[in-house]
């Protein structure tokens, strides 16, 4: 019983850890792809700041899955990470999207005249 409930808390880890990667990486993916001039036209902190700060939580996502880490998320570490891209991804995501950042219309925009949708 005590092996079964330890497999359980070491999957729950797992999927822990991968997550929190997935969110780190994909936060710093999109900053990446985001134009340096939207980052201060939104009133946010630079292009560079940001990839730097989520370079370094998606590092320390990396190293904190289990294959690396034996204990899953490196403690307070990992939370900081885990908060770093979520700022990133419910603050400054949303403002710097809002000036662009890929190349030709947004899906939305296709379409559309002067008056409306064509």
């Amino acid at each position: 019983m005590t092996s079964l409930v330890g497999t359980v808390q070491i999957g729950v880890l797992l999927v822990i850890a991968l997550a929190a990667f997935a969110l780190t990486a994909w936060a710093l993916v999109d900053a990446l792809r985001r134009p340096a001039g939207a980052f201060t036209a939104a009133g946010k902190r630079t292009k560079t700041f940001w990839v730097a700060i989520l370079a370094v939580a998606a590092a320390i996502g990396f190293v904190s899955l289990p294959p690396i880490s034996a204990a899953g998320l490196p403690g307070l570490l990992g939370i900081v990470a885990v908060v770093a891209a979520a700022v990133y991804m419910a603050d400054v995501r949303p403002a710097v999207r809002q000036f662009g950042g890929r190349r030709g219309p947004r899906r939305d925009e296709r379409g559309q005249g002067s008056y409306g949708p064509w």
